[in-house]
């Protein structure tokens, strides 16, 4: 995934509220698991007709709208059923980053781990990008700021580790891979296995037992215990 730390674009502006992600990508097109060719069906049944020809009235059809990267959407943008596909598509497509008054969770959340930069704004900020289509803002990852049109800034909240991901170009797995000399560092110096009749591992909470009492064993407790090949029980 590629780093983002600023996005300079013009604006495309669509002000509809609850827009949900079977408008962004309808499912028929949910069939793939591979991200490329998806941005042709963004918004497929208000970008076409029946025929399959261009609405010229629908925005992302306009030539005005070409190149932009940043899309100024209405509230709720991103409502309904949960599906990675939608940023796929609009990431796809060419849209970098999505502005609104409200952004739906999960689809905040897919966005942000695919990098696409889901932004929330106060209204007052959104209004002014809104009566502006085709203004060229930046958004700026590293301090958290939206400039708007009139060179004004505006502030917006992001989960940290989301930010940090973005930022630094990669997604939740690729970090975690990047933390394996520590992981096998730890593996290899902090966890220590437990020896026949060894006396209990108060660090990590653990009770070495000789075996199940006639109690457990009536309870039938013991079937749910775990047992560690060459020592005793454990729970």
């Amino acid at each position: 995934m590629e780093a983002v730390k600023v996005i300079r674009s013009r604006t495309v502006v669509l002000p509809d509220v609850n827009v949900d992600t079977d408008q962004i990508i309808p499912a028929r097109f949910l069939t793939t698991t591979s991200r490329k060719g998806l941005g042709q069906h963004l918004f497929a049944d208000r970008r076409f007709d029946d025929g399959g020809q261009p609405r010229s009235e629908f925005i992302l059809n306009r030539p005005e709208a070409a190149g932009c990267q940043i899309l100024v959407a209405g509230h709720n943008f991103g409502c309904g059923s949960s599906r990675e596909h939608a940023p796929w598509a609009l990431l796809d497509f060419g849209i970098r980053a999505v502005i609104s008054t409200g952004i739906a969770d999960i689809f905040r959340t897919n966005a942000l781990r695919n990098g696409l930069i889901a932004v929330v704004v106060g209204e007052a900020a959104h209004r002014r990008l809104t009566g502006t289509p085709g203004a060229e803002v930046a958004i700026d990852l590293a301090s958290c700021t939206v400039t708007l049109p009139d060179g004004s800034e505006t502030a917006f909240d992001i989960e940290p580790f989301a930010r940090y991901c973005l930022l630094e170009g990669m997604d939740p797995l690729g970090y975690l891979m990047s933390k394996d000399a520590e992981i096998r560092h730890y593996e290899e110096t902090a966890w220590k296995p437990f020896q026949p009749g060894g006396a209990p591992d108060r660090r990590r909470g653990h009770r070495c037992l000789r075996g199940p009492s006639s109690r457990e064993n009536a309870r039938g407790l013991h079937d749910r215990r775990c047992r560690i090949p060459g020592s005793r029980w454990r729970t």
